[in-house]
């Protein structure tokens, strides 16, 4: 995927560009290099565009202005990792809608019932993960990933006693979702 590899380019090259203003600006105030000779001042000149937005972010929520470089980094790193990772679950999906489409309506619906079980199964993982933040059904962020997950949890709470205080539900669901969205794609 030539576009992909673009995209790969420019988020190295945003990384290493932020990795030189963070170096750049770490030599500057550690004293490596003379805070009054021109080099410094080249330096301060160029980096001091990119790294004021940062550190007027962290003053306002209470950070060291001086830990700026290092957020620029970081979320040059995180951002590129983000970009690439939705660029490629973008690709595979409009080519997985794109073989879908070649098959006719009993390809789409395959896709569309493929989709909504992954959906399903997505909102009973980050059901397991907000369980352990404590956050339940009525918290407003997991109220979807509750309503999602009622019908097939509930009634196997029913059956299956918890161990102690280990649950295993959501693994059990878990396990009947996949084997019952592998039954439905092969019927469709």
């Amino acid at each position: 995927m030539p576009i992909l590899d673009l995209i790969r380019y420019i988020v190295f090259a945003i990384f290493v560009l932020s990795a030189a203003v963070a170096f750049g600006s770490w030599a500057v105030t550690t004293r490596r290099v003379n805070p009054f000779s021109s080099a410094a001042r080249f330096i301060r000149s160029t980096t001091d565009p990119i790294l004021v937005p940062f550190e007027r972010w962290l003053l306002q929520r209470g950070g060291n202005p001086q830990n700026a470089p290092w957020w620029l980094l970081g979320v040059a790193i995180v951002g590129g990792i983000i970009v690439i990772t939705v660029t490629q679950w973008l690709g595979a999906t409009l080519m997985r809608a794109g073989a879908a489409a070649s098959q006719g309506p009993r390809g789409i619906i395959r896709l569309v019932v493929y989709y909504a079980g992954q959906l399903i199964i997505y909102a009973l993982i980050a059901r397991v993960i907000g369980s352990w933040f404590g956050l339940g059904r009525f918290n407003r962020w997991m109220r979807p990933a509750y309503r999602l997950t009622d019908w097939i949890v509930e009634p196997l709470r029913r059956i299956i006693p918890p161990f102690g205080r280990i649950d295993i539900t959501p693994i059990v669901a878990w396990l009947l979702l996949q084997v019952m969205l592998s039954i439905v794609v092969r019927m469709i």
